[in-house]
């Protein structure tokens, strides 16, 4: 068939396929039955170091090296099923050994006549991609806190004034919310970060033996006290000392305390005297104090004394914006501690975490995610490596009556829950959901999904 006056014909384009797939950012090459490289382009060249000449005839595993390679081949796959892998990320080592993040996609090779003849796979080099994530994910850190939450943001702006105002600080939050992390950033960025950082658990031990931990005792203060021991207290001169779950201290232990705080002494048991401490102290709770006080189970002159600065930390649920910032945290930090090359998660995955309540906030989020690690050596997290309680089809909720949810239908159902819960605000949803605004708009529209005539825009979030 003779092309039309402008077109291109198929023997200009096969004799100039090689200038043409040398022109693309993208690295591409081919391999035929064996696994053997049979074109590999500039690109290709570029991002892994290897020259074209010496990638031909070799087996594509021996050229990338990916972390997929031996385990999960994307390619294998395709060949074997039919279906094509799109933007899959991995790594490959390169000709330095360094390691590439790579996204791949893949599809199969057939002629004429529908005859297997191999398998083709574009690869794009998330270097830059990766580096931004850092800036960005160091733009939203605070002395090892993340968050880029409005809520979290105006904790981080006050935190270096508290820090350095060396006053007694009390942290509200529920378990595992950080206040741990919290209480060490306002320890590293005072004057006494040179000093020790000391912490007590205060409902981790029995009112006994929390006393002599936190005051020390003197030799033959009770049987089996062979020797003087210092406490924490006392451990903590020229430094901080954590006590955290205050609310759960016995009220003759709250007596104690309060005499510290007013007099800066302690008194070791079965000592004669007093001894000076200079300790700052740092509280945590995940009660409220003054409940408690309310209640008469916390003496209300220790809840005054212990509340001069006050740090509430919100639970994860309140800053769902920070989960796809915390799950990018926790996968970096699990492919180094396991030397892994998990590349992710799926935005299928992700929308079950933005979804989620987390009863136990940022700590049942690493160990979500720390879970997922287990169960994979590379690839992404998908919604398989999640528990089946963030499943629906699987959990046992109001869902499994009508039969098991699609993962479209679970995306458009996070899409609709953030919605609502930034009262129709698509921006302020977006950005819960890690999200830019344009993809949101583009789901909400591809999902059908009707909005109000007004929105949360003329409301303070």
């Amino acid at each position: 068939m003779t092309p039309a006056p402008g077109e291109l014909s198929a023997e200009f384009l096969e004799e100039h396929a090689a200038t043409i797939l040398d022109s693309t950012a993208d690295g591409i090459f081919t391999v035929d039955p064996r696994w053997k490289i049979t074109s590999f382009n500039h690109a290709a060249e570029r991002i892994t170091g290897i020259p074209r000449d010496e990638a031909l005839g070799r087996t594509c595993c021996d050229v990338f090296r990916a972390s997929i390679c031996e385990a999960d081949c994307a390619l294998r796959r395709t060949i074997d099923t039919g279906e094509p892998v799109v933007g899959k990320a991995v790594y490959i080592v390169d000709a330095q050994g360094r390691r590439i993040p790579i996204s791949i996609s893949t599809a199969v090779l057939r002629d004429e006549q529908g005859r297997f003849r191999g398998g083709v796979e574009t690869f794009r080099d998330l270097t830059l991609i990766q580096e931004l994530r850092k800036e960005l994910s160091g733009q939203y850190s605070f002395a090892d806190i993340i968050g880029k939450s409005h809520r979290m943001q105006d904790l981080f702006a006050v935190l270096p004034q508290i820090a350095v105002s060396g006053s007694t600080t009390l942290i509200e939050g529920e378990t595992g919310t950080g206040k741990e992390l919290f209480a060490r950033a306002v320890h590293s960025l005072s004057s006494r970060r040179s000093g020790p950082f000391v912490v007590a658990n205060c409902a981790a031990l029995p009112e006994t033996l929390l006393e002599s931990e936190l005051f020390g005792f003197k030799r033959g203060a009770f049987t089996g006290a062979h020797k003087d021991k210092p406490g924490r207290f006392a451990l903590a001169r020229g430094g901080t000392i954590f006590l955290d779950e205050v609310g759960d201290m016995a009220p003759a232990l709250q007596v104690r305390l309060l005499r510290v705080l007013q007099e800066k002494t302690i008194e070791p048991l079965g000592g004669t005297g007093v001894e000076e401490t200079d300790a700052r102290v740092v509280l945590a709770t995940n009660r409220s104090l003054e409940d408690l006080v309310a209640r008469g189970e916390f003496r209300e002159d220790l809840f005054y004394r212990v509340n001069v600065v006050r740090l509430e930390l919100p639970p994860l649920r309140e800053r769902r914006e920070d989960i796809p910032l915390l799950v990018e945290h926790f996968v970096d930090r699990f492919n180094r501690l396991q030397e892994k090359d998990v590349g992710g998660i799926s935005p299928e995955a992700m929308a079950l975490l933005v979804g989620h309540d987390f009863p136990g906030n940022v700590r049942e989020l690493e160990n979500l995610v720390e879970r997922a690690f287990v169960l994979k050596r590379g690839g992404v997290i998908e919604p398989a490596d999640l528990p089946p309680a963030l499943r629906p089809e699987e959990g046992g909720g109001e869902d499994v009556a009508s039969g098991p949810l699609s993962l479209r239908d679970l995306e458009r159902q996070a899409i609709v829950a953030a919605l609502e819960r930034n009262r129709w605000h698509r921006l302020a949803a977006a950005e819960e959901l890690g999200i830019h605004k344009t993809t949101l708009f583009r789901k909400i529209a591809a999902y059908g999904i009707e909005l109000p005539s007004t929105d949360g825009r003329s409301h303070p979030r």
